[in-house]
């Protein structure tokens, strides 16, 4: 690690010898700032130094010379460290992350591709997490970990001032109208607010997800960082909330955090029981009113079917839509689980790759 210090305060000297004020400071807040990430990974160096090192805009076409220069270079300093970093298994290519054109305002489509070793991004998202090796898993962890998520909004029955709309403000109005006289000058408008709907995500973490359980958790990791109400339960034989032991920035500290939490792991499977279970001690206190409930099962249930069919009825009168991830959706036949809850099922999704996350993130906001 002394040997990436040292490293980076040498980038930091090349920037200030090349015209950009960095000061000491600057460069320990630049270190302290790369010290949770991965300081082999050129995205998190160039994007740390950007962020702590560059205060004015005009700078950053200077940045990029310089971090070329130095990292990329035939010559660069940084050859031997960043050999450092894992090469994942699989195919091998470039990577797609793209700097900006050295000159600003310039019209050449001049890119510089950054990333050494790094595995084809579009194979990867095809990948199934059940064939991925340790290597590929956390390589997809890392590219999970920069998903946006947006929860669909709800229109509320407050109001908030507005340019146009249905319901006239006549409080705004009748005021303004005082300046002139009485006249009606102009006439004001009051429109409904948005509030993003709750986001509930139940994870089955028993044996037979247990190829699937940790991508899945770490998905749920990624939510509870883009959205606000977003809650985390799992669930094999038993249900337990983990929405506080994901609170860690870190993914690998705030897994660590969930499976010290749950006692259940990787071992039998009562979908009904923690359904119900949800319902009786959460769903009715208003965690998921409204809100949209997405359940990562395959749906191999040992418990009652009728206890699963009442739960999943009871819990789609208390929420808005639910979704339902299932790994082996359309490549097995249905387990008897899925064909109880199907009826109460929104969306049916596979949730068994990289892909199908993407695409859950892009039907998340159509969800309203």
């Amino acid at each position: 690690m002394a040997e990436f210090v040292r490293l980076l305060v040498d980038f930091g000297r090349a920037l200030r010898s090349s015209g950009v004020a960095v000061g000491t400071g600057d460069v320990l807040t630049f270190c302290g700032a790369m010290a949770p990430l991965d300081p082999t990974d050129l995205v998190d160096l160039y994007w740390g130094g950007r962020t702590t090192l560059v205060r004015r805009h005009d700078d950053i076409a200077v940045y990029d010379e310089v971090f070329r220069r130095f990292f990329l270079g035939a010559s660069a300093p940084a050859d031997d460290l960043l050999e450092l970093k894992a090469t994942p298994a699989g195919a091998v290519a470039e990577s797609a992350f793209v700097v900006p054109a050295t000159e600003p305002g310039s019209t050449e489509t001049e890119e510089a591709r950054l990333g050494l070793m790094a595995s084809t991004v579009d194979v990867m998202r095809h990948r199934s997490f059940a064939g991925c090796t340790d290597e590929e898993l956390a390589l997809l962890r890392r590219i999970m970990a920069r998903l946006r998520l947006t929860p669909p909004r709800r229109r509320t029955r407050r109001t908030r001032a507005a340019s146009s709309g249905r319901a006239p403000d006549l409080r705004r109005t009748v005021r303004r109208s005082l300046r002139t006289h009485g006249e009606l000058v102009s006439l004001y408008w009051r429109r409904r607010k948005l509030r993003p709907r709750p986001l509930v995500l139940i994870l089955d973490v028993s044996g037979s997800m247990a190829d699937y359980s940790r991508a899945l958790l770490q998905f749920a990791h990624t939510a509870r960082r883009a959205a606000r109400r977003v809650e985390v339960f799992c669930f094999g034989t038993r249900l337990t909330c983990v929405t506080r032991a994901l609170r860690s920035r870190s993914p690998d500290e705030a897994l660590r955090e969930a499976a010290d939490v749950v006692v259940d792991w990787e071992g039998g499977t009562r979908i009904g029981a923690s359904l119900d279970a949800f319902v009786r001690g959460w769903a009715r206190r208003g965690v998921c009113r409204g809100g949209i409930v997405v359940i990562c099962s395959d749906g191999l249930d040992r418990g009652d079917p009728e206890l699963l069919a009442t739960s999943m009825a009871r819990l789609s009168r208390l929420c808005h839509k639910i979704v339902w991830l299932n790994p082996h959706a359309g490549s097995a036949a249905p387990s008897l689980g899925m064909i109880v809850a199907e009826p109460y099922i929104d969306e049916l999704l596979t949730g068994h790759d990289l892909a199908s996350l993407e695409d859950f993130a892009a039907l998340l906001p159509t969800l309203s």
